[in-house]
């Protein structure tokens, strides 16, 4: 079956009965909780009808959090404001904690410049500038008491936000309890209630009292995997492209976070499996857990309990999660990371009927807990136009985002058939390609674009030699993609062509394993960076620190910092060295 029969098969129609079932009967489906579980069952049950007979529920524990409304007054006029506790929220005890409320725009490190917050309770924007994770543990790094964030949306928005803010991405090391783990109380209120208390601020000190109620602890939770096996004639049948995303949810119908994303998942698994007998590679559909409640815990579990399976034959990961909300059909936002981002824009190009595309380099966000195996990875949504994310102080997910607003009405079915069918086609591709449609020479020119932002500071640690790494593979990089493109062209299923595709296929995967987590993590390949880690949003996260080292007088801090940031740029010149040597032996082994 050609591609555009494939995709001619995706149905919205199909996604949005399963939508419309996990909305109306399996609720708030929390991790730890009933729903949560029966939400596994569903999502096992419909792959077994769908003829998925590898389809599997995996139990695991996880720190997960049942937080509850939270009280909120102003303590001068005793006015009382309805409040959510904040998923792993610290608790205060019935006395709660009282403190002048200090607006700190969006939380990030620079919104702190000139602003004392020692003792007090911090009022902060709900916006992904940083994340509410991020937020809190900037937020206690500066001295505050408490945190009180306020819903993105209009001015006069009512609904009051869930979320959590545990940092820890995953279950915890015993590491990680002790120092990724929130460490001040946080409680999320309505916009229309924080921009009121945020211009009172401006005119007189207003003292609040918070109390979080909020249980947290560990609970055995569920993920549902599904697998789509390619015939075990394909030379490369080992191999698969994970699609993931998240099953739990806040409460309420939660449609667009995540029911919308499972139905997506469900219906691309349906549409594989009838046509597995033309597949390449096969497919893995992961449905995780604690995601909303447990940062992550599901994916993170997969990711660490499957390593070395992930390592050798994943190819790329699609995550979907909030699909086709409605009033995003003016934009398409597409992120990935660099080596996929010629296919990925191309793909989407032909079915986007006209609309732009905003493409940006892929983040650690959702359930991105593959960076450190060095899998590339790929999402596509609807986006808001820029007008309409300044008037919802920056909603990009919709005002109703984490809220009991949250219904089935806030869904585009038209747009969502579209969604579906750029995400077919890319899994077709995907999944059928002789040779995987890779091309490193944007992932070089994002390095050296980096290096080139860091050299003044830079040669304080003699990042000239990591420069030099870079030039080195971006020449290796754009021989590889040419030969790359040539083989692709000329595959005529021979023995020959078969061998070179496949050498050429491990090698584009084994770049991946080297560069992704050298672009896009922290804490490198075995572990897992904390939630909006400020660094980890940049290129090259281990080099972040270089723009301070240039501040610093000759002295202790000076030497510390600057012996932290050599090792890095020896990590970053091996890492381009290894790649460009890989490059070499693969092309002398497949010949011109």
């Amino acid at each position: 079956m050609p591609k555009d029969s494939v995709i001619g098969a995706i149905s919205s129609e199909r996604a949005r009965k399963h939508v419309e079932v996990i909305c109306k009967t399996i609720p708030h489906r929390a991790a730890g909780a009933e729903n949560g579980k029966r939400m596994a069952e569903y999502s096992r049950d419909a792959l077994l009808a769908d003829g998925i007979a590898d389809a599997t529920i995996f139990e695991l524990p996880a720190v997960v959090s049942f937080p509850e409304p939270a009280g909120f007054k102003v303590t001068a006029t005793g006015e009382e404001i309805p409040a959510n506790t904040l998923g792993h929220s610290t608790e205060t005890g019935p006395e709660g904690i009282t403190g002048e409320l200090v607006y700190v725009g969006s939380g990030a490190f620079e919104d702190y410049e000139g602003l004392d917050v020692t003792g007090k309770i911090i009022l902060t924007e709900l916006s992904y500038a940083p994340g509410r994770h991020e937020k809190q543990r900037i937020a206690a790094l500066k001295g505050a008491i408490g945190a009180v964030m306020m819903n993105w949306g209009g001015p006069e928005n009512p609904a009051v936000p869930m979320g959590s803010v545990k940092p820890n991405w995953g279950s915890p090391t015993p590491e990680g309890m002790r120092d990724e783990m929130p460490t001040i109380p946080c409680i999320g209120i309505a916009r229309v209630d924080g921009l009121r208390l945020k211009a009172e601020g401006e005119k007189a000190p207003v003292e609040i009292w918070m109390r979080p109620v909020v249980e947290n602890g560990w609970r055995p939770v569920q993920i549902t995997v599904g697998e789509v096996a390619a015939p075990e004639t394909s030379p490369e049948s080992e191999d698969f492209v994970l699609i993931g995303g998240h099953q739990d949810s806040w409460p309420g119908e939660a449609a667009t976070d995540n029911a919308a994303g499972n139905a997506c998942m469900l219906e691309l698994a349906r549409v594989m499996n009838e046509n597995r007998d033309q597949l390449r590679r096969g497919v893995v559909c992961g449905f995780w857990t604690a995601h909303e409640t447990g940062t992550m815990a599901g994916s993170a579990w997969y990711a660490d309990h499957e390593w070395a399976r992930l390592r050798d034959h994943a190819v790329a990961y699609l995550q979907i999660d909030q699909p086709a909300c409605v009033g995003t059909d003016t934009l398409w936002a597409a992120g990935s990371n660099a080596e996929l981002k010629t296919f990925h824009e191309s793909v989407a190009a032909e079915h986007l009927e006209g609309r732009g595309q905003l493409w940006h380099r892929a983040a650690k966000h959702g359930d991105s807990s593959f960076f450190g195996l060095g899998i590339p990875a790929f999402a596509g949504n609807g986006s808001f136009t820029e007008d309409e994310l300044k008037a919802t102080a920056l909603a990009t997910l919709g005002w109703w985002h984490h809220s009991t607003e949250n219904t089935l009405d806030k869904l585009d079915w038209e747009w969502m058939q579209t969604h579906l069918e750029i995400y077919a086609a890319w899994v077709w591709e995907l999944c059928t390609a002789p040779v995987l449609p890779f091309t490193f020479t944007p992932v070089a020119g994002q390095v050296s674009e980096r290096l080139e932002e860091l050299s003044a500071p830079g040669q304080l640690i003699g990042l000239e030699a990591a420069e030099a790494a870079a030039a080195r593979f971006a020449e290796a990089a754009a021989t590889f993609d040419a030969r790359a493109k040539a083989a692709a062209e000329a595959f005529d299923g021979s023995d020959a062509a078969e061998a070179m595709a496949t050498r050429i296929n491990t090698c584009m995967k084994r770049l991946s394993r080297i560069l992704v987590p050298l672009q896009s993590t922290s804490v490198g390949k075995y572990g897992h960076d904390t939630y909006g880690y400020t660094p980890q949003g940049s290129m090259i996260p281990i080099l972040y620190d270089l723009p301070e080292l240039a501040t610093l007088e000759e002295g202790e801090d000076f030497w510390m910092l600057r012996t932290k940031l050599v090792r890095a740029r020896n990590k970053v010149i091996d890492g381009l060295d290894e790649a460009t040597t890989l490059i070499a032996d693969t092309l002398e082994m497949i010949g011109d």
